[in-house]
């Protein structure tokens, strides 16, 4: 009897070493690159909320529950921003947040580095996505970085159109407890 009740204080423990964090919105970054017409355009978004719980000894414990608000796109020209907000593309006011849900969470042989593994949500389309990120101690918490590429018509995001299908998006998230 005393075994399980030490086994049973040892997993209690454990989950509550398990640090949650905060998002911190001012701080972070969230951004993109898409081509249209063949040139660049740089966007980002702001409105960061939700968890995340992190260990870098215990990730298969760890996990991040995030999303954005996709109303706050913002490619510094206010009529593309608002195309990009209507139905055909982000569709703010049916579908207000993107949202990312990590299902696992490894080690990589890089040193520092870890991989991701989740299920991203954008109008309501959710896709398998995955990528290498790295976690640095940050005061008192973390600061996560990573990119991953998508193809917005997985997601339904705009129609037939000079845009690339393709685009990759950029992470900076800092947390603290």
């Amino acid at each position: 009897m005393k075994k399980i009740v030490l086994m049973v204080i040892i997993v209690l423990t454990g989950n509550l070493a398990m640090a949650q964090y905060k998002l911190i919105d001012n701080g972070s970054s969230i951004q993109f690159k898409i081509k249209n017409f063949g040139i660049n355009i740089n966007g980002s978004f702001t409105g960061l909320q939700g968890n995340i719980k992190f260990d870098i000894a215990h990730l298969n414990d760890a996990n991040f529950d995030v999303s954005i608000d996709a109303n706050t796109v913002n490619t510094s020209n206010e009529m593309r921003d608002n195309h990009l907000r209507n139905d055909t593309y982000f569709d703010v006011k049916n579908y207000p947040r993107i949202h990312f849900v990590s299902t696992k969470i490894t080690a990589s042989a890089k040193p520092g580095v870890q991989f991701i593994f989740g299920k991203l949500t954008i109008k309501n389309q959710t896709k398998d996505i995955s990528f290498p990120f790295t976690a640095t101690a940050n005061n008192d918490g973390y600061l996560f970085k990573g990119s991953f590429n998508i193809n917005r018509k997985d997601f339904g995001v705009g129609g037939t159109s000079v845009i690339s299908d393709n685009l990759e998006v950029q992470l900076s998230i800092l947390t603290k407890k």
